[in-house]
């Protein structure tokens, strides 16, 4: 039977359930990204296609999902955490999920705090944190550390998510994956070390048409406010990292904040403080990109996609201006 590699919006059968009828013996529990895809494919390369079952994973989801496999019986398997940081709650969960059975191994490359390292140590079976590469390298070191093919695809990787842009294979996988649908398939090419193929650059091509229009929308709505740093405030209509590129470029900004509808945004910034930005909008993620949510209330959803504004642009810059 083929194992099933989730994604939390699916909701045909149950996680628990199929946590439970698990014949695999790892469940890769990952972010929904290039570097997510990239260390789910050196998982496979190392226990097999069979031997994983992958849960792919917002970064607001991430205690409830693993809270969900931790309450399952681990019968000595593995959980397997990877390009996803520590929140509140997870050395409880892990906790658990040790008393229920389960091994833990945690890979991650996000800033996290010496006190935060201590908790999580205290109850997996191992933790490894590396700031200067992506979380699949760190994969591709632990588990592939002697396969030539597990190496470029962390240099591939790496290269897009660490912003080095040295390889234009990596943007185009970037972006193809901005489309969930391509999840699978480009994981599955990575683990045969395909980098490129006519389904890859058709996507690639339709996804670049969409995202000039959306790009060139988000830049007409977009709002200046500040005075130590120049920040932008946009709208999204699809592709932040891009968005926020693209706003750099035209009106020469310091910070760039992409927001979606439902309050979430995508925060890039020259300063490197956006990891101490999101952590007060209840996120993080790296110096220069990460993400946090204005907590939209209902009205204030509405009158975002009336206006393009909202009240938290001046909470947001008091606190940027801070760091």
């Amino acid at each position: 039977m083929p194992v099933l590699a989730r994604d939390e919006s699916k909701g045909s059968i149950s996680l628990s359930d199929a946590i439970r009828s698990r014949e695999a013996h790892v469940v890769h529990l990952t972010h929904n990204d290039l570097d997510a895809v990239g260390a789910d494919a050196i998982h496979r390369m190392k226990y097999g296609s069979e031997g994983v079952f992958t849960i792919w994973c917002s970064v607001g989801k991430f205690s409830a999902l693993f809270s969900t496999v931790a309450s399952c019986d681990g019968k000595g398997d593995l959980i397997s955490i990877s390009d996803i940081g520590y929140q509140g709650d997870t050395e409880s969960i892990a906790a658990r999920a040790r008393s229920n059975g389960w091994k833990i191994e945690w890979r991650d490359h996000h800033r996290w705090k010496d006190e935060e390292i201590k908790k999580i140590m205290n109850v997996a079976d191992l933790l490894r944190v590396d700031t200067s590469v992506c979380a699949t390298g760190i994969v591709a070191r632990d588990l592939e550390p002697d396969n030539p093919v597990a190496a470029e695809v962390a240099r591939v990787v790496c290269d897009y998510d660490l912003w080095q842009n040295k390889d234009p294979r990596s943007a185009v996988l970037g972006q193809v994956l901005q489309r969930k649908i391509n999840r699978e398939y480009v994981r599955d090419c990575l683990v045969s070390g395909i980098f490129s193929d006519k389904r890859i650059e058709d996507q690639y091509s339709d996804i670049r048409r969409e995202m000039r229009a959306m790009m060139r929308k988000s830049l007409y709505h977009t709002t200046i406010l500040g005075t130590r740093y120049r920040v932008a405030f946009a709208p999204l209509y699809g592709y932040p990292s891009e968005t926020a590129h693209f706003i750099r470029n035209q009106l020469h900004t310091d910070m760039e904040v992409i927001i979606g509808k439902d309050g979430k945004f995508s925060l890039r910034s020259v300063p490197p403080v956006s990891h101490l930005i999101a952590r007060k909008f209840s996120g993080g993620g790296h110096p220069n990109a990460s993400g946090g949510s204005f907590n939209f209330s209902v009205f204030e959803r509405f009158m975002f996609w009336l206006f393009k504004k909202t009240r938290h642009f001046d909470e947001f810059v008091k606190v940027a201006e801070e760091q």
